[in-house]
């Protein structure tokens, strides 16, 4: 079951190592890989956190707003972009462990998509996040974006 401290880990600075495809629809697209830092801040004795990624490659920030509605014990995961000034369709869910899942609905090149985030390999010193997308309403996932994080000594 999940709780407000799932994202404890993720407190503090990270060094991140991105591989994402060209294409995010295409599964034959090429992959590239680039550097990023982030730091990660609590919020509401840590029912709640925000971080920021700094991806030069892309000359592009990024922010995450995470809240954990104690209620349904599922979490909020909200993602805006510097490119675009937008805040992103939330993904909702919850971890089994040290894995924690969360599915939502969005728009990619005009197409709508299932979209899936997958937390993993959580440790003090680093953790792997995962992201998908669903053309078929989640039948078939096509991983497009992965971000392994290294914590800063």
């Amino acid at each position: 079951m999940s709780s407000p401290h799932d994202f404890d880990f993720f407190h503090g600075e990270w060094q991140v190592r991105n591989r994402r495809r060209t294409d995010f629809l295409d599964p034959d697209s090429a992959w590239e890989e680039f550097p990023a830092t982030s730091r990660c801040w609590p919020l509401f004795d840590g029912a709640a956190n925000v971080d920021e990624i700094d991806m030069p490659h892309l000359a592009a920030k990024g922010a995450t707003l995470r809240l954990f509605d104690r209620e349904s014990g599922q979490w909020s995961l909200n993602w805006a972009s510097s490119h675009s000034g937008t805040l992103f369709p939330p993904v909702f869910g919850r971890f089994d462990g040290d894995r924690g899942e969360f599915h939502g609905d969005d728009t990619h090149d005009g197409k709508d998509v299932r979209v899936r985030f997958v937390w993993s390999d959580v440790s003090d010193t680093g953790a792997r996040w995962e992201q998908a997308f669903s053309l078929d309403g989640g039948d078939t996932w096509l991983t497009n974006w992965v971000m392994e994080f290294t914590r800063v000594s």
